[in-house]
């Protein structure tokens, strides 16, 4: 089977992927209700009672708002690195221990024949991370929420058949839109989130052979269009002299209100 995918949600209104193989069904991020959670779900034809664990990226309410209430509700073990645990404890409500489930970052797990391996990525939180998947010869890459594309980042993500990249913002968007200035400098920096152009970099350097396809992930409502993310980050990489024929590689919507297809990474 190999690992297939969908992005449940994806955006500043909540986050939530889930992902699986023969073996095991693991669910990344609940950022939205519990109950929107089971619909985006019930969509994809996955029951909660399927899913083995609850990776988190990071404790912002995005991406959590939704982890108790489903945690409790299919009694799911939670994966999240130290760091974040203390960060988000008070906001999701008590967890049974046996649920609560330290994996720090460069911690390889296995589940079943799925190997999960968190890497650390630059974002405004208590310590966030990104997530690589394994199943065979099969790599799958989801790296949202993050600054900017560190030399670590882009070593945890080589490889990947299909990479799930933040593509936030167009800058000139952000910076003639309605947010505080102070808004605005913290997404423009360091520990914000990647504009359609830092996706276009990061993409011109990761992108091999072996990539297929890459989906823009959390885009802005209000500073980006996925038809202009798309635009800028294919510009971008052509402006570094990487070129690509529709047929060998592909840039792939995620959506705020609707879940993507299901995608099998090795097709």
């Amino acid at each position: 089977m190999g690992i297939s995918f969908s992005v449940l949600s994806s955006g500043s209104t909540g986050n939530a992927t889930i992902v699986r193989n023969e073996d095991t069904t693991l669910l990344i991020d609940a950022g939205l209700s519990a109950r929107r959670i089971n619909e985006l779900l019930k969509e994809r034809e996955v029951m909660g009672e399927e899913i083995d664990g609850i990776l988190v990226t990071h404790e912002h309410s995005d991406h959590i708002r939704g982890l108790g209430a489903v945690a409790r509700k299919y009694n799911l073990p939670i994966y999240a690195n130290e760091k974040t645990w203390e960060a988000m404890e008070k906001s999701i409500g008590a967890i049974a221990e046996e649920n609560r489930i330290v994996l720090e970052s460069h911690e390889v797990k296995d589940f079943g024949s799925l190997r999960v391996e968190p890497f650390e990525i630059s974002h405004d939180a208590a310590a966030p991370v990104g997530y690589c998947f394994y199943d065979g010869d099969e790599k799958l890459g989801v790296a949202t929420d993050l600054g900017y594309v560190s030399d670590k980042v882009k070593k945890a993500l080589d490889g990947s058949d299909v990479l799930v990249l933040e593509a936030n913002h167009d800058i000139e968007m952000l910076r003639m839109g309605r947010y505080p200035w102070n808004t605005k400098r913290r997404i423009l920096g360091d520990m914000g989130h990647l504009s359609n152009n830092s996706a276009g970099e990061a993409l011109s350097e990761l992108l091999t052979g072996d990539t297929k396809r890459a989906y823009l992930a959390h885009l802005s409502l209000d500073h980006n269009m996925m038809d202009l993310a798309k635009m800028t980050v294919r510009d971008t990489m052509e402006d570094a002299g990487c070129f690509f024929k529709e047929s060998e590689f592909k840039l792939c919507d995620t959506y705020y209100d609707r879940p993507t297809p299901w995608d099998k990474v090795g097709e």
